[in-house]
């Protein structure tokens, strides 16, 4: 295959034809006149405000958009998206009972809303600028020529046997196709499972079984970093267990040629085949439009369920608000799209509203650590929304990286993944943003669909307060919960962190397991939603995220479950069992530590079992799993019931001895000193 070939899917020039049915039923080419009467200044901040009386400033519209949930969903949807056939009913929910169901009787396609209707009033706006690994080799596509490549995926798709309804599998990098992969799903109807190109064929496999895939979409190779990753012979070791699987398209990312199957399709040529016309599909706004697969404490990943209108709309509505984004504007989140960042970050919020988004191929230190900023400067990024292990580690580089190029070009800064370290928090403001630039420090979840609490949109003199996420988003109302399950009122007090009512861009459901859903989400907290974290409420009344509250790692933004790393690790002939926990680490914000107890009579050196681990860990979930450390242990702290008591391990880590508490109920007290005298050796070396 010729490189010429391999990259056809770059944009072409040739004439296009884009599909104008969907418009002529009623699809405006663009948000239709809203009658502003009273209220100038926060109809200017948001037009349906207009609507709503006496609402005067951004405190007030939070405050409507909380007490009037109905009023303001209704008239933003109305005035936000294209609908085909108008929604009925805004909201049916019932969060006891795990029944969230919004804009009902409503149908349109998302993939319009993203494309179409922007081709229709400017063809020709940059779309995406995709920032290759190879640093100054971007390439541009416009919305015409993204939208003539999701129409000839679709087509590709339906031609071979993807109906409305099914779930499509996509591996790959963040790059250009595989937007257009996603948008074609979402334009003929089918749901999409996006898996993070450096999860191991064990961790596909099992996502692409649970979606029950027929499809799967990858590439030859990756590129990151300046290095090559096989994606193609991943996917083709994990189909091997997936029944279901009938075909996989590779498309070409680098010239080199890989061993090709009956199974498989080329993708880039199948691709010239096809129209640049592909009817979408009318779809009601609870149809689901993609899976996105999490880790949980249970050690089996969550497909949680995200649907079509009220995603859309709440990741459109973030984006424009939280960023403080207007239309013009370059959007720049270096995440990958296969997080929940990237789905509404990169590609469904900034498309939804017109925008020019950034897709970042590479990593903040390649080719050296000013990656980042002359990227700012090339692409003249307005927004940049990056994680906070991403800030530190490139912090310890000093300021010179960052001063070498120039960021006049950023108003915006934004932070995702974790609680941002106030350090950390103060360099980017002051250097990065050269003390110019509000930073937005966002909490939210895969569950959540869209930003929840950040200290965006608010007053333009309104206070932000260094390492805090702050004032809920429209629509949201965050409680405190105590042990008891009382909702705590006052403030200057910590608590699990539930919502109190539902919002349109919140999971629907776990796929194939409500049930599960129902348990980890709607039952803790009866009534509310929890989300797994705790948080401090300051005198102010304002929120900061203290961490998780089950057993769940964050490394460098990426959740992944106690139990999951533990299953894998017993999985080792050596091992008899173990129990793993996350520590403070200055970089990646958690580490992983392992506390390891070998089968009897066993004997393997340590060097050679901590490779043994490392590697399997690599293998079968992904290389940033792999513990930072590993103590092997005699026995595991345990409660005479056999619970293992991380939160004693914990407190060992953290050298926080005096808290242990009463270690009377365990079944052998005397474990934790051994557990003390290990971990004291490893902390000297």
């Amino acid at each position: 295959m010729t490189f010429t070939s391999a990259i056809m899917w770059l944009p072409s020039r040739f004439s296009f034809k884009f599909s104008v049915s969907a418009l002529r039923r009623g699809v405006p080419p663009s948000y239709p006149h809203v009658v502003r009467r009273g209220g100038c200044n926060t109809a200017a901040f948001m037009p349906e405000a207009a609507g709503f009386e006496g609402v005067s400033g951004r405190a007030a519209l939070q405050e409507f958009s909380v007490s009037n949930s109905e009023d303001f969903w209704a008239a933003v949807a109305r005035h936000r998206l294209s609908w085909m056939q108008p929604f009925h009913t805004v909201q049916d929910c019932d969060l006891s009972r795990g029944r969230i169901k919004w804009f009902q009787g409503g149908m349109l396609n998302v993939s319009v809303n993203c494309l179409d209707r922007q081709v229709h009033i400017r063809p020709e706006r940059v779309a995406l600028i995709w920032e290759r690994d190879e640093r100054g080799s971007e390439v541009r596509y416009t919305y015409r020529e993204l939208l003539e490549m999701t129409c000839r995926v679709g087509n590709l798709l339906k031609r071979h046997g993807v109906r409305k309804g099914d779930c499509v599998t996509i591996y790959m990098p963040t790059c250009p196709l595989a937007v257009a992969s996603m948008l074609a799903c979402a334009r003929i109807g089918a749901a999409h499972n996006v898996v993070f190109a450096g999860f191991s064929a064990d961790a596909l496999a099992e996502r692409i079984r649970d979606a029950q895939s027929s499809i799967v979409i990858t590439m030859n190779q990756g590129v990151r970093g300046g290095k090559v990753t096989e994606l193609k012979k991943t996917v083709d070791t994990a189909v091997q267990s997936c029944p279901t699987v009938r075909h996989v398209f590779v498309a070409m990312r680098t010239e080199t040629l890989v061993p090709m199957t009956d199974r498989d399709v080329l993708m880039d040529e199948e691709m010239l085949k096809e129209d640049v016309v592909c009817e979408p599909a009318a779809m009601n706004s609870e149809d689901v439009l993609f899976l996105l697969y999490t880790s949980g404490s249970t050690g089996k990943p969550k497909g949680l369920v995200h649907t079509q209108a009220g995603y859309l709309l709440y990741a459109a509505l973030t984006q424009r608000y939280v960023f403080s984004y207007h239309d013009g504007d370059v959007f720049g989140c270096v995440a990958d799209i296969g997080w929940i960042t990237g789905h509404s970050y990169i590609v469904y919020g900034p498309l939804a509203n017109g925008a020019t988004t950034v897709l970042f191929e590479s990593t903040p230190v390649y080719p050296d650590p000013g990656r980042y900023w002359e990227t700012v400067e090339r692409l003249k990024i307005n927004q940049f929304y990056g994680a906070p292990t991403a800030i530190r580690l490139l912090l310890k580089y000093g300021d010179q990286w960052v001063n070498k190029y120039d960021r006049s070009s950023l108003k915006t800064l934004g932070s995702v993944g974790e609680p941002i370290n106030t350090e950390a928090w103060e360099w980017y403001h002051r250097v990065v943003g050269e003390g110019r630039c509000p930073v937005v420090d966002t909490w939210w979840q895969t569950e959540t669909g869209g930003i929840c609490i950040a200290p965006k949109p608010s007053e333009p003199d309104e206070e932000i307060v260094p390492g805090m996420a702050m004032r809920p988003f429209f629509g949201i109302k965050p409680v405190l919960m105590d042990t008891e399950g009382k909702v705590l009122t006052a403030n200057n007090t910590s608590g699990a962190l539930c919502i109190a009512q539902p919002w349109p861009g919140m999971a629907r459901t776990i796929h194939n397991n409500h049930e599960r859903f129902i348990e980890t989400y709607c039952q803790p907290y009866p009534g509310y939603f929890f989300t797994g974290d705790g948080a401090y409420r300051s005198p102010k009344g304002y929120y900061q995220i203290t961490g998780r509250l089950d057993d769940v790692i964050n490394v460098s933004g990426h959740r992944i479950g106690t139990a999951e790393i533990e299953d894998v690790v017993n999985q080792c002939s050596a091992v008899a069992e173990s129990a793993v926990i996350g520590y403070s680490h200055d970089i990646k914000g958690q580490g992983i530590y392992a506390f390891v107890v070998l089968k009897k009579n066993m004997k393997i050196k340590e060097e050679d079992l901590y490779k043994q681990l490392n590697s399997v860990v690599s293998e079968k979930i992904a290389k940033y799993a792999c513990p930072d450390f590993i103590l092997l242990v005699k026995r595991l702290p345990k409660t005479r019931s056999g619970k293992i008591m991380r939160r004693v391990l914990r407190k060992v880590v953290e050298s926080d001895l005096d808290s242990l508490g009463d270690l009377s109920t365990l079944d052998d007290p005397a474990a934790v000193q051994e557990i003390i005298e290990g971990h004291s050796k490893i902390s000297m070396k």
